[in-house]
């Protein structure tokens, strides 16, 4: 599990936990449409970012029967249908309520000034201060996730942040910096709501901005989905692939490869399989020693009395051969792995299969 990524989650779910209690106080005190659409809003906030945490403690099981890879893609499945269902929901129920509250323009029920341990108090006063204190609160939770989320755009090389949200390889983080700036942004829609209406007597402001909030939601539920979607659809890792072919070019054993392909299971796991043509010229030379010495291993273990039986020689020297032609193909692939684990740790998988040994370009002389 990403350390940034839970530590973001974390403090998203606190404060928009606090934030949610008090958005629905302050609307059901003051009636507003916007105040409700928002506090809908942080509830859903709050629910989906459940979701997330949940998809993270699941991604991190370890490979068993089941799974051979690992969970990792659990934490997509969990993060899909938070986005899908829950934002969706909220931006339903927050559509269906701006609805009826333009419905109800035409004869508004007027709200009464509450009385609480002897203070009047005005419910434009509440709602605006609530939405200062949910600012400051999501305001906290938005730089905590930010900070993350430029650390690993740095460590990814790109310099511009949009950019960066359409290629980040941690939708967990990605979802997080998105909700809270468009909860941030929220807080501003539903206090110019709150404002103008009270400034105009025209609720038609509350509801219109009620409605914006709640299309917001679908939007984010939109794009989430589809963010997630892109890893749980089988996606290539382009980056890995292009590694692979600049080590196997640059590898003076090896004359090609073929068939080259590549699954991202989660952010951190990439499976890589290819086949590759091994150069004779480059391979052949040096076998025969080994061979020979590998032979005569064989023979020193056997009794004295059988070191000299033709059958006995032919058969150390067939097995020698076999031996020594293995170890050399293991170790060009293991070479060929080391090389890319060594510079992109996230190919936790590669499956290499050595097709065989190309022409040499000229005889041998």
């Amino acid at each position: 599990m990403a350390h940034g990524s839970r530590t973001a989650v974390l403090t998203a779910i606190v404060s928009n936990g606090i934030v949610t209690v008090i958005k629905f106080i302050a609307a059901l005190i003051s009636g507003s449409a916007a105040m409700m659409n928002e506090a809908v809003h942080s509830l859903m906030d709050t629910l989906n970012q459940l979701f997330l945490l949940l998809g993270l403690r699941e991604g991190t099981r370890p490979a068993d029967q089941l799974y051979a890879f690992g969970h990792g893609q659990k934490k997509y499945l969990w993060n899909l249908w938070s986005a899908i269902g829950l934002f969706s929901i909220g931006s339903g129920l927050g559509l269906a309520h701006a609805w009826h509250s333009w419905h109800d323009l035409g004869h508004p029920t007027p709200v009464e000034p509450t009385v609480f341990l002897g203070v009047t108090l005005n419910p434009l006063w509440i709602n605006l201060a609530v939405l200062a204190i949910a600012f400051l609160l999501e305001g906290y939770s938005f730089l905590v996730a930010l900070k993350t989320f430029l650390q690993k755009m740095r460590g990814a090389g790109v310099r511009n942040p949009f950019r960066y949200l359409l290629v980040a390889d941690d939708p967990t983080l990605v979802a997080v910096v998105l909700e809270d700036s468009v909860a941030m942004l929220g807080l501003v829609f539903a206090a110019l709501g709150v404002g103008l209406s009270a400034l105009t007597g025209n609720g038609i402001w509350d509801v219109s901005f009620s409605a914006l909030i709640a299309v917001m939601l679908g939007m984010i539920a939109f794009y989430l989905g589809f963010t997630n979607m892109r890893f749980l659809a089988d996606m290539r890792d382009n980056e890995a692939e292009k590694l692979f072919m600049e080590v196997a070019e640059s590898h003076q054993q090896v004359e090609r490869c073929h068939d080259l392909r590549s699954i991202i299971i989660d952010e951190t796991h990439t499976i890589l399989v290819a086949e590759v043509e091994l150069r004779e010229e480059a391979v052949i030379p040096g076998l025969y020693e080994r061979i020979e010495a590998e032979r005569n291993a064989i023979l020193e273990q056997l009794p004295a009395e059988q070191r000299e039986d033709t059958q006995q020689h032919c058969y150390a020297a067939a097995r020698a051969a076999v031996i020594v032609s293995l170890l050399r193909t293991e170790e060009i692939i293991d070479e060929l792995e080391a090389a890319i684990k060594s510079q992109l740790p996230r190919v936790s998988h590669i499956t290499l299969e050595v097709e065989g040994l190309s022409q040499p370009s000229k005889p041998p002389s």
